[in-house]
């Protein structure tokens, strides 16, 4: 399993994290994930099928893009 942290400057609030979070645990291969809207960071565990571009391209896609 591999641990990828993202910076997402959107995030404002418990709504935010909650959004992220049941968003990106649908997706293939994403086991674990994490939100703070103090830190505005995004913490996901992952195996294949899921990868860091296809993590990102959901955030964006949720109108949460990473921060590059």
């Amino acid at each position: 399993m591999t641990t990828v942290k993202y910076s997402v400057p959107t995030i404002s609030c418990n709504h935010c994290v909650h959004t992220i979070k049941s968003e990106l645990i649908e997706l293939a291969g994403v086991k674990t994930v994490s939100a703070d809207a103090a830190t505005k960071e995004v913490v996901v565990d992952y195996e294949n099928p899921a990868t860091p571009e296809s993590i990102e391209s959901l955030l964006a896609e949720i109108n949460y893009p990473v921060k590059k």
